[in-house]
């Protein structure tokens, strides 16, 4: 007998930001494969004879290798197991969920996946933080801070139209600052880092490319946390007042 899997994202933490279905999916499991970011909270819920089953990654720091994981998900659900991988944000944005959907089809399990709300919105806009506005962002890039710097990132974080969210960047905020100065990068472009979105020890630190640097390193800011770069991180930018002197247009 064949069980399935069904890759969910759990959004940014807090339970009731989870869709119906993944909830649905979540109650129902017979084995849970849990991160260690998203609706941890969910763990009450679960039926009591449920397997959970810990992978959680911390930053420089991976206990259960990914292909383990994928192990993991193909041999529960070869052993008819309603397999449910929960995911913080969305399993397709930074979640290495299309290389666990590859390992289920290989495998021949059944899979699907569920959609979260993804940090790179959802952190953001908890600190009243749009990704876009009109009139004075119309585009978004989203980039993983550990990984290359591009010239097209480069590009965007030059671009006064572009909104540049960064996911798990804290440890190369400095290194990302120094090359976005080399390149011609204003250092009076806004910056916004929001630690622990959507929780209550929520803090957001504004600033420029050119201070965010010292200023993240004075306070103490740690993962996890989304830095937004570009107009959109500008403190006061929802005051209307501000955004009519802003964009001419009143947004």
């Amino acid at each position: 007998m064949t069980g399935r899997v069904d890759l969910v994202g759990g959004g940014p933490g807090p339970i009731d930001l989870m869709t119906v279905r993944a909830w649905r999916l979540l109650v129902q499991a017979d084995v849970v494969v849990m991160d260690r970011l998203g609706p941890t909270e969910i763990r009450a819920h679960l039926r009591p004879d449920a397997e959970v089953i810990d992978v959680g990654k911390l930053p420089g720091h991976h206990p259960v290798p990914q292909h383990e994981i994928n192990e993991i998900l193909v041999d529960r659900a070869r052993a008819g197991k309603r397999v449910v991988r929960l995911k913080g944000g969305d399993p397709f944005v930074f979640g290495r969920g299309g290389e666990e959907v590859i390992a289920c089809v290989v495998a021949g399990v059944p899979v699907d996946v569920v959609p979260g709300v993804t940090s790179a919105v959802a952190v953001p806009e908890a600190a009243g933080i749009p990704v876009t506005h009109r009139g004075i962002a119309s585009a978004v890039h989203i980039v993983n801070g550990q990984s290359e710097i591009t010239a097209a990132t480069l590009a965007a974080l030059g671009d006064d139209d572009v909104t540049t969210v960064i996911l798990m960047g804290v440890g190369a905020l400095p290194r990302l600052v120094a090359e976005a100065l080399r390149a011609g990068v204003s250092r009076e472009r806004p910056v916004a880092i929001v630690e622990r979105g959507h929780h209550p020890d929520q803090r957001t630190t504004h600033s420029t490319l050119g201070g965010i640097v010292l200023d993240a390193g004075r306070i103490g800011v740690r993962n996890p946390a989304v830095i937004v770069v570009g107009e959109v991180a500008r403190a006061g930018m929802l005051v209307p007042q501000l955004v009519a002197a802003h964009s001419g247009a009143g947004g």
